[in-house]
C-alpha cells in the first residue's frame, strides 16, 4: 500500500515538474509557474506597502504637500514593482535575454494593439515627473471643473463640484489646454458682477461691496477684496467685486452667499438696482382713447329693482400671510437681535424634517441635540412616564432651543398630532455655525445672560444630574454658560 502511495506521489511530482514548453533555454513547468506567480504577488504587495508608507506616514511627517506625496509614492510604486519583477524572474532562473527575444518578436504586433495604453502610460509619467497638474489642484478641462484626486500611470481622477468622479485618460490631460487655478497658489479669485442705477454714489457702492465680502468667512483678507468700476452702460453703473478664496470647489456656494450679503447691504444703504424701462408706441392712439375715458357713475340695479348698495356684502376670504422662517426665528428671544445675514447663516445650518401622525420626535431623557420650529401641523408635548399632557404646539411655535445650546436632556416627549413639517438645527450644524462665526456665539451668550434666573435653574438641574463638568462650573451663571458653550461645541 505504501509503495502505491509513493508511486502516486512520484507521478504527481513529475507532473508538476515536467517541462511544458521552453522560453529560450529555460524549461517552464507547472511548479515554476506557481512559484513565479506567488513571487510576483509578494513583490507587488511589497511595492504597494512601501508606496502607502511613504504617502501616508513618512512624507507626511517630513511636511511634503499632498501633490508631491502622491507623485513620489506613485513613482516609487512602479519603480519598485519593476525591480521586483526583474529580481523574481532572475531568482526563478528565467533568462531575461531569451525573454527579450520573445518580447521583441511580439512587440510589433502588441504595439499596435496597446497604442492608446502606451500613450496614456507615457503621459502619466509626464504628469508625475513634469507635474503641470498635481493631486489637490483645482482645474478646468473642456468645461469640466473639479479637484484632482488621483494621478495614476493610465488615468487621472477628477472630483467635480457635485462630488462626481470623472476618470480622464492621461493623454487627454497632456494633449488639451488645462486651466490650473492652483498652479502658482491655492487662492481662487471670485468675480461678482453687479449693476446699480445711475443715481447711486459709486463710493457708497464700493463700500457696500467691500463690506459684503468681509461678511463671508471664506473670503481671504490677503489678498484683500477689491472693487472694479467697469464703466457706464444702458443698465446703469457696472461694478465687479473681486474676492479670493481657498476653497475653489465651494465657489458656487460662496458666490451665492456673497450675493445674499450684497443684496442685504444694498437694501440697508438704499442702493438701487437698475430698473428695466419699457416704452410703448401707439400708431393710432385715438382708437384706444375711449378705453381710458372715465365712466359715468351709474346705479347698479338688479332685475328685481334692488340697488347693489342695498345688498348684503359678500364675504371674501383673504388668505392669511404665512410668516417666513426668518420672522419665526426673530420670535425666539435668543435670535431676535440677529441681522438678516446672521439669520440666513442660521437658516442654512438647519434642515427640514417631516413627521407623520403619531410619530414620536423624541422622548424624555433623550439628548438635547436639536431645536425645532413648527412650519406646519401640530405636536403634543407630554410626560410619558405618568401619561400627563402638558401642551400642544402649532405652526409658528418652537421648542428645544435651550436643550440644544446647553446640552440639557429632554424633560418631555413630543409626538406629532398630524402630518407635521419642522425646521431643525442639530448640534453639528449649530457647532459649525459657532465655529465659523464667533460673533454669533457672543450674541447667544449676551442674550442668555439676560435670563439669569432661568440659567441658574438649568445649572442646578444639570448639577443634580451630574452633567456639569468641574472645569466649567461657576457661581456666576453667565460665566458658566460661556464655558458650557465652549466645552459643548469644542469652540
Amino acid at each position: 500500500m505504501e509503495r502505491i502511495i509513493d508511486t502516486i506521489l512520484i507521478q504527481i511530482a513529475r507532473l508538476f515538474t515536467a517541462s511544458l514548453f521552453k522560453i529560450g533555454d529555460y524549461p517552464v513547468s507547472i511548479s515554476s509557474i506557481g512559484e513565479l506567480i506567488i513571487s510576483l504577488l509578494i513583490a507587488i504587495y511589497i511595492s504597494n506597502a512601501l508606496s502607502n508608507f511613504l504617502k501616508e506616514r513618512l512624507l507626511v511627517r517630513i511636511g511634503i504637500d499632498e501633490g508631491n506625496r502622491e507623485a513620489i509614492a506613485v513613482i516609487v510604486r512602479y519603480v519598485t514593482a519593476a525591480l521586483g519583477i526583474i529580481i523574481v524572474l532572475q531568482s526563478v532562473g528565467f533568462n531575461l535575454g531569451s525573454l527579450a527575444i520573445l518580447a521583441g518578436g511580439l512587440g510589433v504586433g502588441i504595439g499596435f494593439g496597446v497604442q492608446d495604453l502606451t500613450t496614456n502610460f507615457v503621459s502619466g509619467l509626464t504628469l508625475l515627473v513634469d507635474r503641470p497638474v498635481k493631486v489637490g489642484d483645482y482645474i478646468e478641462l473642456e468645461n469640466l471643473m473639479g479637484t484632482v484626486k488621483k494621478i495614476s500611470i493610465r488615468s487621472t481622477i477628477i472630483k467635480t463640484n457635485d462630488n462626481s468622479s470623472v476618470i480622464v485618460p492621461n493623454s487627454t490631460m497632456i494633449g488639451n489646454k488645462i486651466v490650473n487655478w492652483s498652479y502658482d497658489s491655492s487662492n481662487f479669485c471670485l468675480r461678482i458682477p453687479v449693476s446699480v442705477a445711475e443715481h447711486n454714489d459709486p463710493l457708497l457702492v464700493t463700500e457696500a461691496l467691500i463690506t459684503s465680502a468681509y461678511m463671508e468667512s471664506a473670503v481671504l483678507y490677503n489678498p484683500n477684496p477689491r472693487v472694479l468700476f467697469l464703466g457706464f452702460g444702458e443698465e446703469g453703473l457696472k461694478f465687479e467685486l473681486l474676492a479670493w478664496i481657498e476653497q475653489p470647489n465651494q465657489r458656487e456656494f460662496i458666490k451665492s452667499s456673497l450675493y445674499f450679503a450684497i443684496e442685504y447691504n444694498f437694501r440697508k444703504q438704499g442702493i438701487n438696482f437698475p430698473a428695466e424701462e419699457r416704452h410703448l408706441w401707439l400708431q393710432n392712439p385715438e382708437v384706444l382713447a375711449g378705453l381710458f375715458q372715465k365712466a359715468e357713475p351709474t346705479d347698479d340695479i338688479d332685475k328685481d329693482g334692488t340697488q347693489a348698495t342695498d345688498r348684503e356684502p359678500t364675504l371674501q376670504l383673504v388668505p392669511k400671510k404665512q410668516l417666513s422662517l426668518s420672522d419665526l426665528m426673530r420670535q425666539i428671544v435668543y435670535f431676535k437681535n440677529l441681522n438678516d445675514i446672521e439669520l440666513r447663516k442660521l437658516i442654512e445650518a438647519g434642515y427640514r424634517q417631516r413627521l407623520v401622525a403619531s410619530q414620536i420626535l423624541f422622548r424624555e431623557n433623550d439628548p438635547g441635540d436639536a431645536f425645532y420650529i413648527i412650519l406646519s401641523g401640530s405636536v403634543e408635548v407630554f410626560v410619558e412616564k405618568i401619561n400627563k399632557h402638558l401642551t400642544n404646539l402649532v405652526a409658528g411655535q418652537f421648542f428645544g432651543e435651550l436643550a440644544l445650546m446647553l446640552g440639557i436632556p429632554r424633560t418631555a416627549t413630543v409626538r406629532a398630532l398630524e402630518e407635521t413639517f419642522l425646521f431643525a438645527i442639530n448640534k453639528t450644524g449649530f457647532q459649525k455655525l459657532l465655529k465659523e462665526h464667533p460673533e454669533f456665539y457672543e450674541q447667544i451668550v449676551k442674550e442668555l445672560g439676560k435670563h439669569q434666573e432661568e440659567l441658574t435653574a438649568r445649572q442646578k438641574q444639570l448639577r443634580e444630574m451630574g452633567l456639569v463638568d468641574a472645569t466649567e462650573d461657576d457661581q456666576n451663571p453667565v460665566v458658566w454658560v460661556r464655558k458650557r458653550l465652549i466645552n459643548l461645541f469644542n469652540l
